[in-house]
């Protein structure tokens, strides 16, 4: 493998003789399977045999000992490759250059697989209300992209105690409650106060009932009062979907995918987290049907494939999916290969709106399934299909689309409006 990236067999005999070179040679076959540019590997082999070197001053005698040097590695790097001057940025920059191979070097060696380097965080309050994250999940059920949520305003939260002098959970009061809303409040639209709120009511009832504090302060933190039908949904018009997907360069893989997905968005009012879960095995060709499973509602459906997305598809599958025995149906461009994620789908989405000059608040995936909830309720299809159809988990959810006539609306705001 060695040899299809470096001509000169002086080079190869410096790589193979590094006491690391196994590790290195099957990271450079690991790199090659997931699509990395040839650029990658003139880069990234000669970092490798230098932190081999690095280990081996530092005692380490595997790649297990040798994971406990790529901090060492990285501050040893930078400061031979890293100018002084920089910004913090770039030295940051310089020295997770160094450090990301290194690392992916080592969990393949020693996890046989590469896994996403991430920084754990404990879940906040873990040893004062150890329970709570179990309780979340075992008991209320709730998804882990909810669990999340939950973890990241708790994590305000816990900031906020330690920044006002508190140390355990028994020292809350109604006053350090309502200060706490007041200091968040502002920096939060107005469901994120009314989901911050009651994020901190569900741990606060809970702690109580665990005996943790020794009354239900979950009263002292009030709702603010967000009104079901307040807002206008952000939809565009169908003229602005046809600029949107014009914007698309179908020439490239990228293009290819992100036409494919764009479609899948508008025609089906999907979600983003259901673009990207979507699997080979979802698709029935034969029928043409598309199977969209685990939906928020708790079900699934199964639409008619439309020519239009059937021919999307077909040609990012032909001239654009990579070859790997993964079934998910949509992967990132840029190596490593893995799977899109439905923030991925998201910032697409958002790109490509911006690239059209199209205006819309909190552009998005949820913006084109506005767009395919609105047009069909200018269609006059009942509520109850319309949720159906998208997936809806109450009623109440489809009837905000039913308050106003946005094409009637937008006819008079552009013209004479009389005539109406």
């Amino acid at each position: 493998m060695l040899e299809r990236y470096f001509v000169k067999p002086a080079t190869i005999d410096r790589i193979r003789g590094s006491w690391l070179a196994p590790e290195i040679e099957r990271y450079v076959e690991w790199m090659a399977s997931q699509g990395y540019a040839i650029r990658n590997f003139y880069r990234r082999v000669p970092i490798l045999c230098r932190f081999a070197e690095f280990a081996k001053l530092q005692g380490a005698t595997d790649a297990k000992s040798a994971a406990a040097h790529v901090e060492g590695f990285a501050s040893h790097w930078l400061a031979s490759h890293g100018s002084q001057g920089g910004s913090t940025a770039a030295r940051s920059k310089v020295a997770e250059e160094a450090r990301n191979p290194v690392r992916q070097m080592l969990h393949l060696s020693l996890e046989g697989r590469v896994a996403a380097v991430r920084t754990h965080k404990a879940f906040p309050f873990e040893d004062q209300a150890p329970g709570f994250l179990c309780y979340l999940r075992e008991e209320r059920g709730l998804r882990e992209t909810t669990i999340y949520h939950y973890g990241h305003r708790l994590h305000g939260f816990a900031n906020f105690l330690k920044r006002s002098g508190v140390t355990s959970l028994t020292e809350l009061s109604p006053a350090l409650l309502a200060s706490f809303v007041v200091d968040t409040a502002p920096k939060l639209a107005r469901t994120g106060k009314r989901d911050l709120c009651g994020v901190i009511r569900v741990f606060l009832r809970y702690c109580h009932r665990q005996q943790v504090i020794g009354k239900d302060l979950s009263g002292a933190v009030e709702m603010p009062q967000v009104y079901r039908l307040a807002d206008v949904p952000r939809s565009i018009t169908w003229e602005e979907v046809r600029r949107m997907l014009e914007a698309v360069d179908r020439r490239t893989v990228r293009g290819r995918r992100d036409y494919a997905m764009l479609l899948l968005l508008v025609t089906y009012g999907l979600r983003a987290h259901e673009v990207a879960k979507l699997t080979l095995d979802d698709v029935d060709w034969k029928r043409e049907r598309l199977q969209i499973p685990e939906r928020k509602a708790g079900h699934s459906t199964a639409y008619p494939l439309a020519n239009v997305v059937a021919e999307a598809l077909i040609e990012y599958l032909r001239s654009g999916r990579p070859e790997t025995q993964d079934r998910h149906v949509f992967f990132r461009v840029l190596a490593p290969q893995s799977p899109i994620t439905n923030g991925a789908v998201s910032s697409t989405v958002a790109a490509y709106l911006r690239k059209a000059g199209i205006q819309v608040r909190r552009p998005g995936a949820h913006t084109l399934r506005h767009t395919c909830v609105q047009k069909l309720i200018e269609a006059e299809f009942p509520l109850k299909t319309i949720g159906d159809y998208v997936g809806h988990r109450s009623p109440q959810s489809t009837e905000i689309y039913s308050k106003v006539a946005i094409t009637a609306l937008r006819e008079v705001a552009m013209g004479n409006g009389e005539e109406l």
